[in-house]
């Protein structure tokens, strides 16, 4: 299956014995279809504490009064279905993927029949050869952040999110609690031949109106961007990879965007990051390290909170430590990660100084089958919001989650 989705799976499976299987292929005539899909549901239950002031439960989801939720709900990675298509016409390798992501969990309202949400993530074609590399053109992962995301254990698990997201496709993992949401975007991407391990990835991607931020929106929920009308946004990634008995990869990547229309003395402005990372393994060992720093982009969703309300850019950075051990002919991957998101405040317009989103995950990920693993993870997120009268609010988000994500 070669949809990002499923390279996903296979990154997060490096180690275990599901790592690399094949989705269903059929031969079509002149094509070749590949069908494939993840299936994944998870019973959680989270625990709220700490101040309720200002909507400071952990990312701002939910209230801190030490209420608990319990969910049955998809986890980081969503449930899927893709069809892709390959041929090889007049020297060139074409191909498409198209695919939906259902969601496993229902709204908690009866009077909505048990309704649940649906995306499109992806809609895209590629042409190219492997003497030059390939063109894509449609909607897949975002260029900037995606290789965060590609290595967190979370991406077969829950992370963070789960207390307040019942009836949404996904939870957030370690989104906006250690890297940047690379997001689904329309684009127009180059990639780079594979050199000895190295390559690259340039492209245009669909910029995202700015959602700025009014004086406390530090500690505001979180919510969509406008995601029509912007100028496009420039993304670029290199990366070089290596086999052997210690196997890994490096990577870095950017973004960088004209953000216009902004309310205050600014008027315009521009949002750019940038981020490094190295993934590591040896011996059933694995390390993932992550750093990322932007200014006007965000924490947690792209482009949201970058800017005050006086159209005013405020920096960011975002890191993770991660490590996993495979447990020899059982297969089972243990894992432990950390990681921390933050958002500076302006001194000019912002009452508070600096917001920080962090999580703790411990996590067992268990092949019971080649196709099908056991999930255990427990996360803990918390909230800080420093203020300039010398106050803070602090509230943690606790979450168990238990259930299995199934790929064909």
């Amino acid at each position: 299956m070669k949809t990002t989705i499923k390279l996903a799976v296979a990154s997060a499976l490096v180690a275990a014995a599901s790592s690399a299987q094949a989705g269903i292929t059929i031969p079509a005539g002149d094509w070749t279809l590949d069908i494939g899909g993840v299936v994944n549901a998870y019973y959680t239950t989270t625990s709220f504490s700490g101040d309720t002031g200002g909507r400071a439960a952990a990312l701002g989801l939910g209230d801190a009064d030490g209420a608990s939720s319990n969910n049955i709900t998809t986890g980081l990675l969503p449930n899927y279905l893709s069809v892709s298509g390959k041929t090889r016409q007049n020297d060139l390798d074409v191909g498409f993927t198209i695919s939906i992501q259902p969601g496993s969990s229902t709204q908690n309202s009866g009077v909505q029949g048990g309704a649940t949400t649906q995306e499109n993530r992806q809609a895209f074609l590629t042409f190219g050869d492997k003497s030059w590399g390939s063109i894509k053109l449609g909607k897949d992962l975002g260029i900037y952040a995606s290789d965060a995301i590609l290595n967190d254990m979370t991406l077969l698990g829950v992370g963070g999110g789960a207390g307040s997201l019942a009836g949404n496709t996904t939870t957030l993992g370690r989104i906006g609690t250690g890297f940047m949401y690379a997001d689904w975007k329309s684009q127009v991407a180059y990639s780079s031949p594979n050199w000895n391990g190295f390559s690259f990835t340039v492209g245009l991607t669909q910029g995202w109106n700015a959602v700025q931020a009014a004086e406390n929106a530090g500690i505001s929920s979180l919510a969509s961007n406008n995601r029509s009308g912007a100028a496009s946004a420039y993304e670029a990634k290199a990366s070089y990879e290596w086999a052997g008995d210690v196997a890994g990869k490096v990577w870095a990547s950017g973004i960088s965007q004209k953000v216009s229309g902004l309310t205050g003395a600014a008027g315009a402005d521009r949002a750019t990051a940038m981020d490094i990372g190295a993934n590591v393994n040896a011996a059933g060992f694995g390390l993932t390290a992550y750093y990322g720093q932007g200014d006007g982009i965000g924490q947690t969703f792209q482009l949201r909170n970058g800017f005050d309300s006086q159209g005013k850019s405020r920096d960011s950075d975002q890191w993770y430590l991660q490590g996993t051990y495979t447990l020899p002919g059982v297969g089972t991957k243990l894992g432990v990660s950390y990681g921390e998101s933050t958002l500076d405040g302006n001194s000019s317009t912002d009452t508070w100084s600096e917001l920080q989103d962090s999580m703790w995950t411990v996590g067992a990920y268990h092949p019971l089958t080649k196709h099908l693993n056991l999930v255990a993870e427990y996360s803990q997120t918390e909230r800080e919001l420093d203020r300039r009268n010398d106050t803070s609010l602090d509230a943690k988000a606790k979450t168990i989650s238990l259930g299995a994500i199934l790929f064909f």
